[in-house]
């Protein structure tokens, strides 16, 4: 049997991807008000995004615990997997890294984690080549490597109304949240070395999205690349942004996504999110 590749919830892949790639999905928790959920299961996107634009509601997030990565682990290698790589999203965002490290110590040195750096389709890409490359017949070691590669080929860069959802989960620091609300700007934001930084302002949120596309086209270098747009309760704005990319890109492009994001980062970023995800293939 290839080697088992594990991910999380927040790699946010469309369900023709999701169907078509043997992946088991470790789902994260969403709590609002005391109330608990499992991401994609339980609790919706939408839910979450109702629930920040009322007043005096308590939305957080929580890692998987350890134990459902080591019946998740187990249950491959009983199921007879030579090995299982588990690709996560930035330790910096979040304890999932970390907890699946918990549990792979418990389990054995059959099961290998990486930290994909990132989040969204920016982990969905790794989560998906290391699936190919398992399905090839690689070692466990080759499918490892597969993934940390893909993940340091995209770029993941987002535009969001507000900035103050990521200050209050700790995400961005205080400082750079406060750009949001100085002058109207508008930052774009992108992911670097695990954590999220402010990567351009603009005045208007037109403009943003207009900038969202040139950064997108700037990363996206001179080789053919694949592209996911991921929003939250903005889905004629993701469109939008998904064409114009498209038609910048021209036949560079070879697949584009389009797909909302969960409800962990919903509850981090905040109605209105618009982003792209550049996967620059090899």
């Amino acid at each position: 049997m290839p080697v088992a590749v594990v991910t999380d919830s927040t790699a946010y892949l469309p369900s023709e991807l999701h169907d078509a790639h043997d992946l088991t999905v470790v789902p994260l928790t969403v709590v609002i008000n005391g109330d608990e959920g499992l991401e994609g299961c339980e609790v919706s996107p939408a839910e979450v995004a109702r629930a920040l634009g009322q007043r005096r509601v308590a939305v957080s997030t929580s890692r998987p615990a350890p134990g459902q990565f080591v019946a998740a682990y187990r249950k491959l290698l009983d199921a007879g997997a030579d090995g299982v790589v588990s690709v996560h999203l930035s330790a910096q965002l979040s304890g999932t890294y970390d907890a699946a490290k918990l549990a792979a110590a418990e389990v054995g040195p059959a099961v290998e984690v990486v930290d994909s750096g990132t989040t969204g389709m920016g982990l969905g890409f790794a989560a998906l080549a290391a699936s190919e490359a398992a399905h090839r017949g690689a070692s466990p070691a080759e499918v490892r490597n597969t993934a940390t590669r893909h993940a340091s080929q995209v770029s993941t860069l987002f535009y969001v109304d507000t900035l103050e959802f990521l200050r209050r989960g700790g995400r961005i620091g205080a400082a750079e949240a406060l750009l949001g609300t100085a002058l109207s700007v508008k930052p774009i934001l992108h992911v670097v070395e695990g954590g999220i930084v402010v990567r351009d302002k603009v005045r208007t949120a037109g403009r943003a999205l207009a900038r969202l596309v040139d950064l997108a086209v700037e990363a996206s270098g001179l080789g053919e690349v694949d592209i996911a747009v991921h929003h939250l309760a903005a889905a004629d704005r993701a469109a939008a942004l998904a064409d114009a990319v498209t038609m910048r890109l021209g036949d560079r492009l070879r697949d584009c996504y389009i797909a909302e994001i969960g409800a962990v980062v919903a509850a981090h970023v905040g109605p209105g999110l618009a982003g792209v995800v550049v996967h620059r293939r090899e």
